[in-house]
């Protein structure tokens, strides 16, 4: 059983699960009937994404020390009560079932979605 970390509106795999959308908004333009069957996400789950705020910083990264920032910005938002619990509850979910996260963004190295995966691996979680 495993955790995968994808980019939402891509294909899924065979065995991937439910797909989790860490995104501050759903996809535009798309139905809410239709999420799921155009590959965004099964369960929206906003409290896994940035703030408004710090999402805006994050798009406009463009230095490594710029992304640095938005890293330890984004961890400390994790870090709050809620999110901490709900980063705990899927890396133990990790160890009985298949599921994935993930978010729009097609580049998982400027993405909230990489700091996840470390979040949830240093939680122990099983990430495919």
């Amino acid at each position: 059983m495993s955790i995968r970390i994808v980019q939402l509106g891509t294909g899924r795999a065979t065995d991937e699960g439910l797909r989790i959308g860490t995104v501050r908004r759903p996809p535009r333009g798309v139905p809410k009937a239709e999420f799921a069957s155009r590959n965004y996400y099964d369960v929206w789950l906003p409290n896994l994404s940035p703030s408004a705020d710090l999402m805006a910083k994050g798009k406009a990264v463009s230095t490594p020390a710029e992304w640095t920032s938005f890293t330890r910005s984004f961890k400390a938002e994790m870090n709050e009560t809620d999110a901490s619990k709900v980063l705990d509850l899927l890396a133990a979910m990790s160890k009985t079932t298949n599921f994935s996260v993930g978010c729009y963004c097609e580049d998982e190295s400027r993405c909230h979605r990489s700091i996840l995966r470390q979040l949830l691996t240093e939680r122990g979680a099983d990430i495919k």
